[in-house]
């Protein structure tokens, strides 16, 4: 079968490449659409198997008059390739295609929904549903996503859930001594860190601090601090595409909040190294997928996230980690203040933690659960070969452990 994905950056979206990377290894053949087929990541999909081609199919939010030369560059580049399916990643990207094919295209299409966030607003959520056609799908990388499109009408059938998986190859729980070493402080300082890229707020869905909450994360630490002064905290992440504005405000408010305890290291490329040193990992975001909590239970490091999105689905209150509501610095103060107190049974929950996302989020098994999703998708009435999906495709989230080996796809 020949795939044609769609995605807006050649320099994120790290999944989409982990999950090609199998893809091609399982033998489909994969034409992947990126805005540079020299930079980021390209290289790395044709080494992978896969055809790239350059082109920018995002949609032209900011220069709407470029839309229809945009959308005759996806009905041309549809034409070339002749794929049996496309495969988007991004809302813009999905929209594209949609509107430059129509929604009686013959070729079967899937938006594989990075994150929730635009299903958060009345407005977009209703533009996703509107232009969606017969043979769109949609497979959500959380249940939340997954029982937002049942809530607004898709057609259950046409939504399949899948976590977003990565390579689980690069993490480890041994300390390092990296991080310590680099902030200066001893083995014994409880540590406590933040690892997310600053994004803006963006006025027009209304929000007022970025959707990540570093404010909620400062507040928090100063108030931990009141309790136990020798806590520190650390800050792994820049700015995202030109926020740097956002990014000195975020410094300097910490830095104010937090009396010199809180250090910033910026945007790092060894993050799997630096995982380790902390005693406790914060995500605090007001608007998630799963992805925040997944990379510090690969390194067996505590977490406590807020209630949003698919944090639920990896964190679970009292198992895999703390659950505290969103927005709420002295709920998150209180669960940090818990979890350092309780090293013992921060260890047990972060333990559970690490199975559980080692079984979750492997794209060794996810890729080759898209692969049965494609399968269900161009044959309907055939049973997948390569997946027998659950529910409506993918592994439910309410499983124990135990259940996932024995019962999930593909093992």
């Amino acid at each position: 079968m020949k795939i044609l994905h769609i995605i807006k950056t050649a320099v994120g979206a790290t999944w989409a490449y982990h999950q090609i990377r199998v893809l091609c290894s399982l033998g489909i053949d994969v034409v992947v659409v990126l805005p540079s087929e020299t930079d980021g990541l390209a290289p790395r999909y044709r080494q992978a198997g896969a055809k790239v081609i350059a082109a920018n199919l995002d949609f032209p939010a900011r220069r709407p008059w470029e839309l229809p030369a945009v959308l005759r560059s996806c009905r041309e580049l549809v034409r070339q390739v002749q794929p049996d399916l496309i495969h988007t990643h991004h809302v813009g990207t999905t929209l594209v295609a949609r509107l430059a094919l129509g929604k009686d295209s013959p070729v079967p299409r899937i938006f594989q929904v990075a994150g929730p966030l635009h299903l958060e607003s009345e407005f977009f959520a209703n533009l996703d549903m509107r232009t969606a056609g017969p043979r769109d799908h949609w497979i959500a990388t959380c249940e939340w996503t997954r029982q937002k499109y049942l809530d607004w009408g898709a057609e259950p059938r046409h939504v399949f859930l899948s976590y977003a998986g990565t390579d689980i190859g690069p993490f480890a729980t041994a300390r390092t001594g990296t991080l310590r070493a680099e902030m200066g402080i001893s083995p014994e300082a409880p540590l406590v860190g933040m690892v997310a890229y600053m994004y803006a707020p963006k006025l027009f869905l209304g929000q007022d601090r970025g959707l990540k909450g570093h404010e909620d994360f400062f507040a928090a630490l100063n108030l931990v601090r009141e309790e136990s002064p020798e806590v520190r905290g650390v800050v792994i992440g820049g700015a995202w595409g030109n926020a740097t504005w956002y990014e000195d405000r975020l410094r300097y408010y910490g830095r104010a909040a937090c009396d010199g305890s809180l250090l910033f290291l910026g945007t790092r490329t060894d993050v799997p190294a630096l995982y380790p040193d902390l005693d406790l990992a914060v995500v605090p975001s007001h608007s998630e997928n799963c992805g925040g909590a997944v990379e510090p239970l690969l390194s067996g490091v505590p977490v406590v996230a807020t209630s949003v999105g698919g944090l639920p689905d990896v964190i679970r209150d009292g198992q895999t980690g703390w659950l505290v509501p969103p927005r709420n610095p002295a709920a998150l103060a209180k669960a940090i203040i818990d979890a350092l107190r309780h090293q013992a049974e921060a260890k047990r929950r972060a333990t559970a933690g690490l199975r559980l996302a080692q079984q979750l989020f492997d794209v060794e098994r996810t890729a080759r659960e898209v692969r049965g999703i494609y399968e269900r998708v161009l044959v309907p009435t055939a049973t997948p070969s390569t997946a027998e999906l659950s529910g409506d495709g993918g592994v439910a989230p309410g499983m124990l452990e135990s259940d996932l080996v024995s019962t999930s796809p593909n093992q």
